[in-house]
């Protein structure tokens, strides 16, 4: 476009609002080009030294037409200017570019042209020029105009400095100098260090992104205190904003690291007590020195269950916590798993008093111990948990396992039958938990039997799906079959009059079929109009398909096998919590898909539980003695199946009657929790004795509600005054009643606003306490005011507590309560 076409743009528009327009060229540059403006219904008058005779047309000869008058040269002053009057009238044009760029921007206020001056270069660019129209008000001052064009060259809409900032700090932690760089190149530089000093109250010889960087992660270290007025509140609320922003998240964790290098942050806290540093969140060095010296002190016994728990709760909301996540876990369940045991009574009165109280309480333990395992396995930092472990591997073995087994076993030696009148036995299984669901034809019911998956495990499988909306899960327990092995167990689930071993043991008969593999398992329970099924056919499906396949039978048997097929390979064998782990989400999600197919009497079980511990095994936990009988036709380590078998006092030897089996193969079981050396498959997972833990068997009953029957946890604002005198102001939060599988956590953020001016910090706070004990529940809000709130004193001010709206990034009111600002000029000193 040339020069006087551009001017031509701003004269037309001009020209649409009045008759007469003066233009005014001081240097004669548009003289020549007149011609070529080519302005129709408008009349050209070059003023020669002519005014009067002019204004005389204008006002007289031609009182209604259009003009354009154009004075080259320098203007008359004062009385000599005939047309002074209608200049003042009609206002006057003048085609410089500052005048040009000012006009088209719609500005108004004072200052403003020396802004253009300054910055032309800036508007050379007509995209640059445009983008930043966009953001105009007419009454922007000098100011504000360079923070929206700074806004501009850093591509965002917000000019704010915490914006400005926000953007120019996730360039420098990635490396990236560019945005800061064409700032730079627009002149900008020093407008933005000087609101940075002015507002934050950073200032350098030699101001750079870095060295601001270093200073304000050095004012967070020393508390943000300072000796000028009003201390260094602004950036406080705004170092707040810029680390748990998500936008600015991760970029300040890269600008914290690199300080903490720089500064060798570790070595300042190497000596502290981890205690004074639970609530600092600044470095992840913190989170390193807590974990370290916490396991340790979990380890020597000088830091309590309570104590632990309280620290791990404090640190979930560290901006670091999710790196150290299962390190935290891990550190949990060791602390609540050693606390167990140090005031652990393994006192067994019979055999029903044993399975009762494993049901009940014991199981408990080997829960804490698998939860601790896996963690510290899966962490991607095992190494501060290396003493601890030991502790904890120690004493479960010694303490638990070796004396459990211990305890339990003179009443195996003394039971002439495997029964008990606490726990039904597992061949019941149909008859006494499927059946009546499917009396009459009224129902149909769908057992989903997952290999090994031990009582423990199904607890805390119920306790995920009754944290599920709907749902709910009750666990009980039946007395699984002798040997606890896969053949027997799953044998044991299907409806039958009789079981027992073939000639050569496997497979398993129920009346007299095979009971091996889902065509022979199909067959059992067609007598049943049932169905055996693998569950990975059943993931599968589509929601349509699966829905046909519920719908075609009475009773659906889906079979999984994550725990033991993980756990019976010696190369694999200690993953089997990671297994475990696997198989709850997988478990989980099967009963979503089965619920959305329409089945609503869904039970889980297993054929048997197991015993492991994560370390080898030491010589004493093995039999130093064989088996021995006239046919031996299985050995396993933790069963023998044979005829005429040799007594032995390192076996327990059941005869099959007496374990209600229809074969003539005697059953032996190793005594306690010990195992026979063979090679070959790992002994750290076993299965097929008589221990607790392998025959205990869950039975998870799962129902989906027609109602909703989850909710958050409900949070009371408890203000202590309805005035805020002084630059903070502490809010105390309390959690109504513990969180539980109905009652889910609730985070919410607090702010302090008047209207929708937020005035001070937002906190997020998280409120998941367990605790029964009311004391457990408070939690307070400390609320730091900016220094935008001194335009509000003596006004109403509303504290919010506001809560995410699912799936969404908005959020929505929660509680709220109101307060006066009083704030006397004292206030100001405090900090």
């Amino acid at each position: 476009m040339s020069e006087i076409a551009g001017v031509r743009e701003h004269l037309v528009r001009r020209l649409a609002g009045q008759r007469v327009v003066f233009w005014h060229d001081p240097e004669g540059e548009y003289a020549e080009d007149l011609e070529q403006l080519d302005l129709p219904g408008f009349s050209l008058i070059r003023l020669s030294n002519d005014e009067y005779g002019v204004k005389n047309r204008l006002l007289h000869e031609e009182p209604a037409g259009k003009f354009l008058v154009y004075r080259g040269g320098a203007s008359p002053t004062g009385v000599a200017n005939w047309l002074l009057d209608l200049e003042l009238a009609y206002g006057v044009f003048t085609a410089d570019r500052t005048s040009l760029i000012q006009n088209d921007l719609g500005l108004t206020a004072d200052g403003i042209d020396e802004v253009l001056r300054s910055h032309e270069k800036f508007f050379r660019a007509a995209k640059r020029a445009q983008a930043l129209k966009a953001l105009l008000e007419p009454d922007d001052s000098p100011d504000r105009l360079r923070a929206k064009m700074t806004a501009v060259l850093l591509g965002q809409q917000d000019h704010s400095l915490l914006e400005l900032t926000r953007t120019l700090l996730i360039e420098n932690a990635a490396g990236g100098t560019a945005k800061f760089k064409s700032v730079a190149d627009q002149q900008l530089e020093g407008f933005y260090w000087g609101g940075v000093a002015r507002i934050y109250g950073y200032t350098s010889s030699a101001p750079s992104i870095d060295d601001f960087v270093l200073w304000m992660f050095q004012q967070a270290i020393g508390g943000f205190r300072s000796d000028r007025l009003g201390g260094l509140r602004n950036i406080q609320l705004d170092f707040n904003s810029l680390r748990f922003d998500l936008r600015s998240q991760s970029a300040l964790a890269t600008l914290a690291k690199r300080i903490a290098s720089s500064i060798s942050y570790a070595s300042t806290i190497e000596n502290a007590d981890f205690r004074d540093v639970v609530a600092n969140d600044l470095f992840e060095e913190v989170d390193q020195k807590i974990i370290s010296d916490l396991a340790r002190e979990v380890a020597a016994r000088t830091a309590t269950a309570r104590e632990v728990a309280d620290v791990i709760r404090k640190r979930k909301n560290s901006i670091w916590a999710e790196g150290y996540r299962k390190l935290y876990a891990a550190i949990e369940s060791g602390s609540e798993l050693l606390s167990e045991l140090s005031t652990l009574t393994l006192t067994i009165t019979s055999f029903d008093d044993g399975l009762d109280r494993y049901r009940r309480q014991w199981y408990r333990i080997d829960q804490l111990y698998r939860q601790f395992v896996y963690a510290a396995r899966t962490s991607e930092h095992p190494k501060p948990l290396e003493e601890l472990r030991g502790e904890v591997e120690k004493f479960y073995a010694n303490k638990f396992l070796f004396e459990l087994g211990n305890a339990w076993q003179p009443h195996v030696d003394a039971a002439d039958k495997w029964r008990s009148t606490v726990l039904r036995p597992q061949t019941a299984f149909y008859p006494e938990h499927v059946a009546p669901i499917t009396k009459g034809g009224r129902n149909k019911a769908v057992v989903i039997i997952s290999d090994a998956l031990r009582y423990e495990v199904a607890d805390e499988l119920g306790t995920r799906i009754r944290q599920e909306d709907r749902f709910d899960a009750d666990l009980d327990a039946v007395l699984g079959v002798l040997p606890s092995y896969t053949q027997l167990g799953m044998a044991a689930l299907l409806p039958h009059s009789t079981i027992g071993h073939s000639k050569d043991g496997d497979p398993v008969l129920v009346d007299g079929q095979r009971t091996d593999g889902s065509a022979n398992r199909t067959k059992v329970l067609s007598a049943v109009d049932g169905r055996a099924i693998q569950a990975e056919d059943v993931l599968s499906l589509s929601r349509d398909e699966l829905r046909d396949l519920y719908s075609q039978h009475q009773v659906l048997y889906v079979y999984h096998n994550r725990i033991d097929a993980t756990g019976d390979k010696a190369g694999t064998e200690r993953q089997v919590f990671e297994a475990a782990e696997e198989t709850l989400r997988e478990l989980v999600d099967l009963v979503k898909r089965l619920t959305n197919a329409n089945a609503t009497n869904i039970l889980i079980t297993a054929d048997h539980g197991f015993l492991f511990q994560d370390t080898a095994l030491a010589d004493a936990f093995y039999l130093s003695t064989l088996p021995q009988g006239h046919e031996i036709v299985t050995t396993n380590r933790r069963y023998v199946l044979g005829r005429g078998m040799k007594k032995d006092n390192a076996f327990r030897t059941f005869e099959p009657a007496q374990v209600g089996l229809d074969s003539d193969l005697e059953v032996q079981i190793p005594k306690s929790i010990h195992r026979l050396r063979l090679p070959g498959a790992g002994s750290r997972f076993v299965h097929g004795g008589a221990s607790l833990q392998e025959i205990v068997v869950p039975v998870l009953t799962i129902n989906k509600k027609r109602r909703s029957d989850t909710r958050l946890v409900h949070i009371d604002v408890l203000p202590e005054s309805d005035r805020i005198t002084t630059g903070q102001l502490v809010v105390k939060l309390f959690q109504s009643e513990p969180v539980s599988e109905k009652v889910q956590p609730r985070t919410v953020r607090a702010g302090l606003y008047v209207g929708e001016t937020l005035i001070s910090n937002q906190p997020e706070l998280t409120f998941d306490q367990e605790s029964s004990d009311k004391r457990d529940r408070y939690q307070n809000a400390n609320m730091l005011l900016s220094q935008d709130a001194n335009d509000f004193n003596n006004r109403a001010v509303e504290f919010r507590l506001e809560e995410r709206i699912p799936n969404t990034n908005q959020w929505r009111t929660y509680q709220k309560a109101l307060y006066t600002l009083r704030r006397s000029f004292a206030s100001d000193f405090d900090f």
